[in-house]
């Protein structure tokens, strides 16, 4: 079970790391004024964050059903990855309506 537990951390970090890639850019996006494309860069850290809870998902119902999950460190890791990832999103769709509402009054 260690290793299946270290793969779905992986799986957790790679996917949330390429999330917060893409918030990164939407932020990018934005200071430029191509709402457009920050709104594009938000959507596709959607797809990658699902694909991070997916797996997240899948060993909840693991413990659910009754099977032993060992917390290991790495775990707790993606854990704190996804959901600072997920809050890093959240404060980008705050950030586009700011630059959208500076955009209009420039």
């Amino acid at each position: 079970m260690s290793e299946e537990i270290q793969v779905i951390a992986f799986e957790i970090i790679l996917n949330s790391g390429n999330a917060r890639t893409l918030v990164h850019e939407a932020f990018a996006a934005m200071r430029e004024d191509n709402f457009a494309l920050a709104e594009e860069k938000l959507e596709e850290s959607n797809e990658e964050l699902i694909l991070a809870h997916k797996a997240q998902t899948g060993l909840l119902q693991e413990y659910a059903s009754g099977k032993e999950i060992v917390m290991e460190v790495i775990l707790v890791h993606a854990q704190d990855h996804l959901m600072t990832t997920m809050t890093l999103r959240e404060v980008a769709f705050e950030m586009l309506a700011l630059h959208r509402k500076l955009a209009t009054i420039a």
